[in-house]
């Protein structure tokens, strides 16, 4: 299975919908909440190569983007593979 880590902040929708869909996949993932936290959220953008908006997500190290991103990754087909789970 991926290595999967996600930033967040608390009030975020998107943030709510990208956990939901990896929830329903039911894959772990390592939340990084960014809200209260300029050093978490710098180390976001560095990864995110600039990137400031959440949710940012990585599968195995790769930024992937954020909830639209993810969920166009479901729709085309490719979420499943990419996160290492049998279709």
């Amino acid at each position: 299975m991926a290595d999967i880590v996600i930033y967040t902040t608390m009030f975020c929708p998107f943030c709510h919908r990208a956990k939901h869909l990896l929830k329903d996949k039911g894959v772990a993932f390592e939340e990084i909440d960014v809200t209260m936290s300029s050093g978490k959220r710098a180390e976001m953008m560095e990864l995110a190569s600039g990137r400031h908006t959440v949710p940012q997500i990585f599968i195995d190290g790769e930024g992937i983007g954020g909830c639209d991103e993810l969920y166009a990754m479901e729709y085309d087909g490719t979420l499943d593979a990419k996160l290492g789970i049998a279709a």
